[in-house]
């Protein structure tokens, strides 16, 4: 599949926003921390990768009621479903100037994910956390993704790389109060 750019800019995919602010004091903090232990910008990406997924529980498999969204939160928290880990790590690789998009897959419910650029390509990179049957990998020579659309069920990539999470996605949640009422609203397409 190829991936497309929701903007040719490239900057776009390095900024800060409410969202995914890497400015903010926990996630420079978090950035250096885990920069003191790479010796370039590929081993930063993996070490940023492994953090978020296993050390950031994935609130449907920890039983979490809590809602996250932005990337200082679901840090500061420890806590977030797909959508949220996916703004954490995007704030934690653009604090290091690594070009990183947001982007989707549609299942029963929209999927979240990030994609990085690395020599000239995007990599798309599944940071939702694992659990028995889920073994996802941060991988630059193919795909190591938490799950696999099945076509034949209506599942799907969505080839569009965003700049700022989609508004359906960050809409729904916002207005969550909880966990439960957010997994009656999550989207279902883009």
């Amino acid at each position: 599949m190829e991936l497309i750019q929701n903007t040719p800019d490239l900057s776009a995919y390095l900024a800060a926003d409410e969202v995914i602010d890497h400015h903010h004091p926990l996630v420079r903090r978090t950035a250096a921390r885990l920069a003191r232990d790479a010796e370039d910008s590929y081993a930063y990406a993996r070490l940023a990768f492994e953090f978020v997924r296993d050390t950031i529980p994935h609130s449907q498999d920890s039983g979490d009621p809590r809602v996250t969204w932005r990337a200082s939160d679901v840090l500061e928290q420890g806590t977030g479903i797909c959508y949220a880990k996916s703004h954490a790590l995007a704030a934690l690789l653009r604090a290091e100037d690594i070009p990183t998009a947001l982007c989707y897959q549609k299942f029963d419910v929209v999927h979240g994910l990030v994609a990085v650029r690395f020599n000239g390509a995007w990599h798309r990179q599944d940071p939702r956390g694992n659990k028995p049957g889920v073994d996802a990998r941060f991988s630059l020579d193919g795909e190591r993704l938490a799950f696999a659309p099945d076509p034949e069920s209506n599942e799907l990539d969505y080839p569009v790389l965003y700049a700022v999470p989609h508004p359906a996605v960050l809409d729904a949640l916002r207005a969550a109060p909880d966990r439960a009422y957010l997994w009656q609203t999550l989207p279902t397409a883009l």
